[in-house]
């Protein structure tokens, strides 16, 4: 195989090289073309860079690829992920890396010329940054005769690649496993004698619909029944309604059969956090289970690299490992001690509902791809066992593969991508890839950019959108970024930055939820704002680190390898903004005094996370006292109904100062949330909104048509005298960068004492704080609410 697959590499430019998981294409691939080209005298012209979907896979890979040559890391073998990287040798080598890191390299070498072979591999995930650099590499292979591509999938849908490369050859690799014996719901109903326990309350509507759908599939079981193919009983159970949804009580039977069974770690599949935390807890209420030696470890996508990494370790013997996984255990990781799988048939899918302008995330069905997969993590070692916690009728409905992420995703960041690279407008480009976005979701990213002066009206990129496509951010983030500079605030904005680009640093032990929440909410204290309470948990980690308090990061749930991250994802983003020449050369750290004048004013701070955030603005709905613990009803200029999300520092809080909150994201669940929010007094609205319009009828200002503050008209034309001389300011220093002028004597300098003097002195009435409305099940309250908010006079 290893002949075969060298020379159709080199008589080819292009190869679809297909296999499943474990087969070891992902580690011996590489290493085959590399040694070939070192025997054939060509070593000093060969880098091999292997892309990986994943953090975890680039270092895992890596790592078993040096093991196996006998080396450390850095030699022939090497990893980098971002801001973390074993480099190896320029030539005769193999870096494993993320697929950004391709995309970054491609703005500084477009041409790719220090790679000699370019392997993309888990290209089945059809994840969006692997998609856009298949379209960019397919324009890139005519100009680059002697580079070398090779694309690889764990599934046995190759041709769709090889079509879209004009019908390259594909190779299959058999792979060896061992035999995996397949269970499904019918069949372990009856194994077990499970019976599904009754709903909880009212059904959801999302499950009604599902229910609906499922009538089909239930006049087959009564026909299976009928024919003696299924059992009385587990016909029984399956017409029950409810009895295709996740039943984490199913499972946790089923694990008491396993635990009956040979030797052998389990991974069961889940679709997200709240199933693994609640699975765990169940299995700790298990009298049977709680007197087995179990090593139960969850594997989610936030968790640290370093606590993921746990799974591989093969537990002592007598003890049984448990891994309770979501869709991060289905591809390019290799666990290879399980026996037993359980697939729960679930999956959690991010969608894009262009209709609402609303990013979704729901549990969906698993494709056929996706249980096959599932099905391959068995059989490793030994001969395995799988349970689908589906029928086989089911099964025969699945689809086929899930939607690739670029039609089920929001396209700011590919836009500023296309635009940086000089790919030319994004919409002919976006229709070379092997399946094309929809043209309306396109045109609101555009429009969002464009909103955010990232775009000009003929989709060129302006002096803003220049800087931002060149941070390593989303554009949001990216504006607050440059903002703190300017307002001289720049510490505390790299830690949100930091945050909102990787991840908060709790960590949450299964079972430990609530004593997490306490912790954030200490942190939080009374700044009503999930980005201000990361800035303090980090300066106090910071602090900590100084003392040499090694406790603190576990009295906190703090995890100590994502504060590491953070910090040098910080020293990054300072980088950056020396490089943009934002900050002078001669600033040495993102804490320096130069550049943080304003950092210890939370006014400020709060106005430079609201510039960023911007538009994504809510208004809680008020009432003239605060209650009960009820969920608090906010409206967004689309949504009327929008929550936050119980992971927010403010979802604990009963009254706050002002109406407004800006936020991250507003993402559909079981309900309209909102993440990572601050409460945000009025001027930072006026001040950072984009078009504001005095309306004389209502006595108020307008902003964007949804914020609304009341005040004189001679308030409002000062307002816009300083909106315009701000708007000024902040267009030439994007043009030009350079360091802000805080001196009385400049124009510069008298305007931004003049912003921060008024941020400063923004005050409401302690007595008239905001006790927002808290939902109730019938409230289909649609009135207007802006006369509820404050009045400047």
């Amino acid at each position: 195989m290893q002949e075969e697959i060298l020379q159709l590499v080199k008589n080819n430019q292009v190869v679809v090289l297909s296999g499943e998981t474990g087969c070891g294409k992902t580690t011996q691939v590489p290493q085959f073309v590399m040694e070939q080209e070192v025997e054939a005298g060509r070593g000093s012209a060969c880098h091999v860079v292997c892309t990986q979907p994943r953090r975890i896979s680039a270092i895992s890979v890596a790592q078993r690829v040096a093991q196996e040559r006998g080396e450390s890391l850095g030699h022939s073998v090497g990893y980098q992920i971002r801001l973390e990287a074993v480099k190896c040798r320029s030539r005769g080598s193999v870096m494993y890396c993320t697929t950004g890191i391709v995309l970054q390299m491609l703005q500084g070498d477009p041409l790719l010329s220090s790679v000699s072979h370019l392997v993309l591999d888990e290209i089945h995930e059809r994840d969006t940054q692997s998609d856009f650099l298949i379209a960019i590499t397919k324009d890139l292979l005519p100009k680059r005769p002697d580079l070398k591509l090779i694309l690889m999938s764990a599934t046995l849908n190759a041709e769709k690649f090889s079509e879209y490369y004009g019908g390259c050859p594909m190779i299959h690799i058999p792979g060896f496993t061992f035999p995996v014996t397949e269970y499904y719901l019918e069949d372990i109903l009856d194994t077990i004698r499970f019976e599904f326990p009754p709903p909880k309350g009212k059904e959801p509507i999302w499950a009604q619909r599902r229910n609906k759908s499922s009538s089909e599939i239930i006049s087959i079981i009564s026909s299976q029944e009928a024919s003696g193919a299924i059992s009385r009983g587990a016909a029984y159970e399956l017409r029950k309604p409810h009895s295709e949804e996740l039943c984490p009580q199913l499972i946790v039977s089923l694990l008491r059969h396993i635990c009956r069974q040979p030797p052998g770690a389990v991974l069961v599949f889940v679709p997200g956090w709240g199933d693994i935390s609640t699975l765990n807890k169940l299995m700790d209420e298990d009298s049977f289970l709680r007197g087995q030696r179990l090593l139960v470890i969850p594997l989610h996508s936030l968790m640290p690299t370093a606590n993921q990494r746990e799974v591989f370790d093969h537990p002592p013997s007598g003890v049984r490992k448990v891994v309770l996984a979501t869709n991060i255990a289905e591809t390019s990781i290799t666990i290879d001690d399980i026996v037993y799988v359980i697939d729960s048939g679930y999956i959690k899918m991010t969608n894009f509902d262009k209709s609402s302008n609303l990013s979704t995330l729901a549990s969906e069905w698993v494709t056929k791809a996706n249980a096959h997969q599932r099905r391959g993590r068995a059989g490793r070692v030994q001969a395995g066992v799988c349970y689908h916690l589906f029928t086989r009728i089911r099964e025969q409905n699945l689809a086929e593969y899930p939607l690739p992420e670029i039609l089920r995703t929001r396209l700011e960041e590919i836009v500023l991508n296309v635009k940086i690279l000089k790919l030319g407008r994004a919409l002919p480009f976006l229709q070379k890839l092997m399946q094309s976005p929809d043209e309306e979701v396109l045109k609101i990213s555009i429009k969002l950019l464009e909103a955010i002066n990232a775009l000009d009206d003929d989709e060129n990129l302006t002096p803003l959108g220049f800087h931002l496509a060149r941070l390593p951010i989303d554009p949001l983030t990216g504006r607050m970024l440059l903002m703190s500079a300017f307002f001289s605030c720049v510490d505390p904005i790299l830690t949100v930055a930091a945050v909102l680009s990787f991840k908060e640093p709790f960590v949450v032990p299964l079972g430990k939820e609530k004593l997490v929440d306490q912790v954030k909410a200490r942190f939080a204290g009374n700044t009503y704002s999930d980005h201000l309470m990361y800035v303090r948990v980090f300066d106090s980690w910071r602090e900590a680190c100084d003392n040499r308090d090694n406790s603190f990061c576990y009295k906190n749930f703090l995890s100590t390898s994502v504060l590491q991250q953070i910090k040098r994802m910080r020293d990054q983003f300072f980088g950056l903004l020396k490089d943009h020449k934002f900050v002078a050369p001669e600033v040495r750290s993102g804490s320096d005094i130069e550049i943080n004048l304003n950092s210890g004013n939370v006014a400020v701070v709060r106005a430079v996370i609201a510039s960023g955030l911007y538009p994504n603005v809510a208004c809680l709905k008020r009432t003239g006292k605060s209650s009960s613990k009820r969920p608090k009803i906010m409206r967004t200029a689309d949504h009327n109904r929008v929550l936050f999300h119980p992971k927010c520092v403010n979802d604990k809080m009963q009254a706050f100062e002002s109406p407004w909150m800006v936020f991250r994201e507003k993402l559909k669940m079981s309900s309209v949330f909102l993440f990572d929010a601050t409460n945000v007094p009025n001027y930072p609205l006026l001040l950072f909104g984009q078009r504001l319009e005095y309306v004389a009828a209502e006595g108020a200002i307008d902003v964007d048509g949804f914020v609304k503050i009341r005040c004189t008209e001679q308030v409002a034309n000062v307002i816009r005298k300083l909106r315009k001389e701000l708007d000024a300011v902040l267009e030439y220093k994007i043009s030009h960068p350079d360091v802000s002028r805080w001196d009385q004597h400049s124009k510069e300098g008298k305007l931004l004492n003049a912003i921060v003097d008024l941020l400063s002195k923004e005050k409401i009435d302690p007595n008239q704080q905001y006790h927002p409305r808290y939902d109730v099940a019938d409230d289909d309250d649609d009135e207007e609410m802006h006369e509820e908010y404050p009045s400047y006079t």
